[in-house]
């Protein structure tokens, strides 16, 4: 039986009007504040009711130990001691219900035992007033929680900032608190027309969004309290939806559970596993609402935090830290709200065309001599190769900006002769600095100490820790002098080896000591009163100090942001270097970071299930703006089967970023059996032949803010079969990748959304080298919105092109750089009523500017009513030249008796009655317009 704790008969009103008057008084907007009763009572007068009495350590500072609503569905119920395991007695004095439950099947977490009553006092609204941008009020709050350092006092500005975007924070007036350095965009007057309407709750304080076209509640921040202390923070929320993805890094389903599940932020270098946290923090989500509508929602905040998922449905946000931040966009499709996240947080970088190639390293190419033989094995074997990397074992005694002279003493010689052969070259620099050994003998270090870069401690001594080269100072790069610094060395360092690009690993940043070899301070930084759920049980595991000093702040505030920073300085740094277009792959991410850098998805096991697991995590992040993104192909720790090698080689081909590499272990295409090696040509030379497409995606996701690769629902949102799709991607609205994920099989399931779907076959062997048939098909899928058992035997991925789209592909080679001078062919995929559109972007694939300059070639094609046209959108001598040979038409159901080409005939088309294809051979150039007829 429950039991609840009594009202004292000073607050027996009190109680009863506390029930009576939140069974409602959500105001909306425009209307006025109204004065609630309560406010005449006292601070004291309120602590009187605490139970067992007011000695004890859990009652001094709770609100009320009379809960008077507890009678709350369990699916409902919003934790009441998110800080730590406590008893009846305890929650109780907390003023909160304590109802024992079970553990909920398959749910990560159980439901709360101790909870909060509808009853519990938060903060009130006060001083409700219009400004030109939106609205702007005062938070009250009467008496402090159990967390200490209440904020008693808040201010709340509401920011409506454009039709979809709604922006609102939560401070602190009194004290300027941390917040995230992300430049984001300013209004200076408020959005005429919305897609949401903003309601307020005067008591308890709470912000309600509607969407206008339907009334739903999007938003609704009265369903818990809102709690501000100096080191803890939560918001809640109720959800429309169970559908709901973002808030990365993490391991599993694109679509996270509902089912009392919580994600913790907290940068770490882990190898990646399910229910822990990873590498990068996105503070973003995106929900799926009935009839294909969506929203997203951002809480721009980065210190360490929970995010939790219960069934009711709702979510809460619990950071350890900042302000509340928080963006709600309101789509109202699922692309849209991608888009308008973007604005945020800023659109992707556009990567070098070279990028796009395949790419090939192992921590174990221990000498120039072997880097070398890999190079020329790959070429022997008729493997494209793009980008040769090496892992730490170029470095001299692991520490950056240094080569082995003994291993590599040709280094640079080295890297010349890959750019003499149209490949690249890419090493791995870690941000930990070597600070061990005698003064004057390493200068990153020394340079370093004297412009004073590097984390510090408590007594302003730089932090030490230890990473690979041993003993470590840690550079800040938060601070512009290290922003400088960082330039100077990756500048001097491309002086002696003209390195292409750089992988930024370990930058967490990782320490494979807890905080310093010296330890860390006891204070409440490294021992904050609420702890979100990391791996380790502490901050400081596996990293630095929480209370280690930054420029901007300490790092307890910046840590998730350390990848980010430094993808930010790296790019900088890369730009002065090269003075063309950088190129950056990170470990560690943050909201933004595709703006400076792209990800691979770090240590992953070589198994079939972290090769399934890679599929929703490449779609993710595309989601989250880091379009640059793969997993290590064969996988990166024990050892890959042949098997899961040519799976994972056939998936890696469309990968947006495509690299395979291994800890110490050969796994290179040329060291498996002949027919693992066609095979795995096979799914080569189909991303070859597709890199014109994948690098227009790029240029839409550079300019537009789209995604590269992306989840069926985000074409397909009014489909509900769509929405828990993830063990398939699409590229752009297309290309539909039906990939094999498992053992053993010949056949895969996929779904496909209404329409026609075409076949898109890989390239014969013999093929290779030469211009390809352009989509040669074997069969046609007309789906009204199913599921299909496609034939997979091992030398096949089912890559299949959607009606209404064309595509533009190129002659593969051994690298882009000969790939970008052979012919182009089209694929022209026309629907039921004869009509299809594509487009081409292409520039010299590396220059910076090209965009502000001109100096690039944009095209659309267009089909419809048996004829065929190239639109000039924009051209320059990029492209201009480019050969057009082929144009296959898919869908063509009566057999044409004659082809024009610019009105002449062409008299060798052939057609296919059986597959409805028309192959158009022809002597074009891209520059020129042309019209092709068929009757």
């Amino acid at each position: 039986m429950m039991r609840w704790p009594p009202c004292s008969r000073t607050l027996l009103g009190v109680c009863t009007l506390l029930s009576l008057a939140l069974l409602g008084h959500i105001l909306l907007h425009d209307l006025e504040v109204v004065p609630r009763e309560l406010r005449g009572f006292s601070q004291d007068e309120i602590h009187q009711a605490c139970q067992p009495g007011a000695s004890s350590p859990e009652c001094r500072g709770s609100p009320r130990a009379a809960p008077t609503q507890c009678d709350l569905p369990p699916n409902s119920r919003f934790d009441c001691a998110p800080d730590k395991g406590i008893t009846q007695q305890q929650c109780e004095a907390r003023g909160c219900c304590y109802v024992p439950a079970e553990w909920p099947p398959d749910a990560q977490m159980g439901q709360p035992w101790c909870f909060f009553p509808t009853s519990y006092p938060s903060y009130r609204l006060e001083n409700l007033t219009s400004t030109e941008t939106g609205y702007t009020a005062t938070l009250t709050r009467a008496v402090p929680t159990f967390f200490p350092k209440d904020i008693m006092i808040l201010k709340l500005d509401v920011l409506m900032e454009t039709e979809s975007r709604l922006h609102f924070t939560i401070k602190d007036p009194a004290n300027r608190r941390y917040e995230v350095p992300l430049e984001t965009p300013r209004v200076s007057s408020q959005a005429p027309f919305t897609l949401y309407s903003v309601e307020f709750s005067e008591e308890p304080f709470g912000v309600v969004v509607r969407r206008k076209l339907d009334g739903r509640v999007l938003l609704n921040t009265t369903v818990a309290p809102l709690f501000f202390a100096d080191q803890f923070l939560q918001l809640s929320t109720s959800l429309p939806s169970h559908y709901i993805t973002g808030l990365a890094e993490h391991l599993g389903s694109l679509m996270l559970s509902t089912n009392w599940t919580k994600i913790t932020l907290w940068n770490r270098d882990i190898a990646p596993e399910p229910n822990v946290n990873l590498y990068g923090s996105h503070p973003f989500y995106l929900v799926l609402e009935d009839g294909g509508l969506a929203h997203g929602v951002f809480l721009l905040n980065s210190n360490a935090m929970d995010v939790v998922l219960q069934p009711s449905p709702a979510l809460s946000w619990r950071s350890t830290g900042g302000i509340l931040d928080v963006y709600i966009f309101l789509g109202p499709e699922p692309k849209s709200v991608v888009q308008q996240y973007l604005d945020v947080v800023g659109y992707p970088f556009m990567p070098p065309y070279w990028g796009l190639g395949f790419h090939l390293c192992r921590w174990g190419y221990s000498t120039s001599a072997i880097t070398r033989q890999v190079v020329e094995n790959m070429t022997r074997a008729y493997f494209p190769l793009d980008v040769q990397w090496n892992d730490l074992d170029y470095m001299d005694a692991r520490r950056d900006f240094t080569f082995n002279k003994d291993h590599f003493g040709d280094f640079p010689a080295m890297v010349q002769e890959l750019h003499q052969g149209g490949r690249r070259y890419i090493m791995i620099v870690d941000p930990a600095i070597s600070s061990s050994g005698p003064a004057g003998t390493y200068r990153p270090y020394d340079e370093g100490l004297r412009r004073g870069v590097f984390i510090t401690n408590e007594t302003g001594q730089p932090l030490i820790g230890q990473v690979w080269p041993g003993l470590t100072a840690f550079p800040d790069f938060t601070n512009p002098e290290a922003l400088d610094w960082w330039q100077d060395m990756v500048t001097e360092f491309h002086a002696q080896v003209p390195f292409d690009g750089m992988w930024i690993d370990m930058n967490e940043p990782s320490n494979f000591v807890r905080g310093s070899v010296d330890g860390c301070p006891d204070n409440s930084l490294e021992n904050p009163p609420y702890l979100p759920g990391v791996v380790g049980g502490t901050l400081r595991a596996a990293t630095i100090c929480a209370s280690s000093h930054q420029f901007l702040s300490t790092h307890y505030d910046l840590h998730n942001l350390y990848g980010l920073t430094e993808a930010l300085a790296s790019h900088r740094a890369l730009v002065k270097a090269r003075g063309t277009r950088p190129f950056v792959i990170s470990r560690s991410t943050f909201a933004g970071h595709g703006r400076y850098s792209g990800h691979w998805t770090g240590d992953v096991w070589s198994n079939w299930e972290q090769l399934s697991y890679s599929v929703p995590e490449t779609l993710l992040f595309n989601l989250l703006g880091v379009p640059l993104v793969g997993a290590d192909i064969c996988g990166f720790l024990g050892n890959t089967s042949e098997e899961l090698c040519v799976r994972w080689t056939q998936l890696g081909a469309f990968y947006p970023f495509m690299r395979n590499h291994n800890a110490l272990i050969s796994q290179e295409p040329y060291r498996f059996s002949e027919t693992a090696q066609q095979a795995m040509r096979k799914a080569f030379t189909l991303r070859y032949v597709l890199l014109p497409y994948l690098y227009t995606l790029f240029h839409g996701a550079h300019v537009r803010g789209e995604t590269v690769a992306r989840p069926l629902f985000l074409e397909f949102p009014e489909d509900p079969s769509t929405w828990t799709v993830d063990r398939q991607l699409l590229w752009g609205e297309a290309l539909l990748i039906t990939p094999v994920l498992e053992a053993e099989k010949v056949e895969v399931t996929g779904y496909f959304p209404q329409g026609t779907w075409y076949d898109l076959q890989t390239v014969p062997m013999e093929a290779f080298g030469s211009l390809p048939p352009p989509a040669p098909l074997t069969s046609v899928i007309h789906s009204k919105g199913q599921w299909v058992t496609l034939s997979a035997p091992l030398d096949t991925i089912n890559v299949h092109l959607r009606a209404g789209h064309i595509i533009p592909m190129q002659g593969p080679a051994l690298t882009t750089t000969e790939s970008r001078k052979q012919p182009m062919a089209l694929a022209v995929a026309l629907t039921a009523s004869g009509e299809a559109q594509g487009e081409l972007f292409w520039d010299d694939g590396e220059s910076l500017g090209v965009l502000d300059g001109g100096d690039y070639t944009q095209l659309i094609f267009l089909a419809k009513n048996n004829t065929f046209v190239n639109k000039l959108v924009h051209m320059s001598s990029e492209g201009a030249s480019l050969q057009l040979r082929n144009v296959t038409v898919l869908g063509v159901a009566t057999a044409p008796q004659q082809v024009l080409c610019n009105s002449v005939p062409v008299s060798n088309f052939t057609f296919n009655p059986d597959t409805e294809t028309l192959a158009i051979p022809v002597s074009l150039t891209m520059g020129e317009q042309f019209v092709i007829n068929w009757s």
